[in-house]
């Protein structure tokens, strides 16, 4: 297997598990909202993350403290408490898969889209962590090559993943079904929120005692 193959499937295996950045991924699929600005910033940041952890995992590894993942959960949290409170209270409003690319919604993405890649202490142990530790004995050349192999399987799957939804979306076009994907998404999120905060919780008794 080829460093590019390595980091490929590599990387395809850590993107594959369900989170929160995937749901609103296919959500915005779904929405037809920036779809392609969605799936451009997903995959850009993990190409930096990647290229960061591959290349400095080494500095990043003595300051991504338990301290730093701590702020960045209860971010998240307050991140993920708000975006749910948005659903509860819009959720009779978008009856339906209506395509709607208002001006004034760019921005509200663009900032969801970071919210939810970067709040996100995973993120950072899957891409620079992990896959800077596993490569941090690769030759350069190899390092470049097993980088390029992981950020391309990123855009693979976040395209795949948005202009599935998308396709999808006309098939799914009726108030009942959008209100079972909302309710299913509240949930998600709700359940993902509850986890995080547990996490919270045990850190802070770990500090503290």
């Amino acid at each position: 297997m080829t460093f590019f193959s390595l980091g490929f499937f590599t990387g395809l295996s850590l993107i594959l598990a369900i989170g929160a950045q995937n749901i609103f991924v296919i959500e915005q699929g779904l929405k037809k909202q920036f779809v392609f600005l969605v799936c451009l910033i997903c995959s850009l940041s993990d190409l930096i993350l990647i290229f960061l952890g591959i290349f400095l995992f080494e500095y990043f590894k003595d300051y991504f403290t338990t301290s730093i993942e701590l702020i960045l959960n209860i971010l998240l949290f307050i991140f993920l408490v708000y975006f749910i409170i948005n659903k509860f209270k819009f959720r009779y409003k978008n009856t339906n898969f209506k395509v709607d690319k208002d001006k004034s919604l760019f921005k509200n993405i663009v900032l969801k889209t970071l919210g939810f890649t970067y709040l996100n202490p995973h993120v950072y142990s899957d891409t620079v962590f992990f896959l800077g530790n596993f490569s941090k004995n690769f030759f350069i050349t190899h390092k470049y090559l097993f980088g390029f192999g992981a950020s391309i399987s990123s855009f693979i799957f976040f395209f795949a993943l948005g202009y599935l939804s998308k396709l999808l979306s006309k098939y799914l076009n009726n108030s009942g079904t959008w209100n079972t994907i909302n309710t299913f998404i509240i949930i998600f999120m709700g359940s993902l929120a509850l986890y995080i905060l547990i996490e919270i919780i045990i850190n802070l008794k770990t500090h503290i005692f």
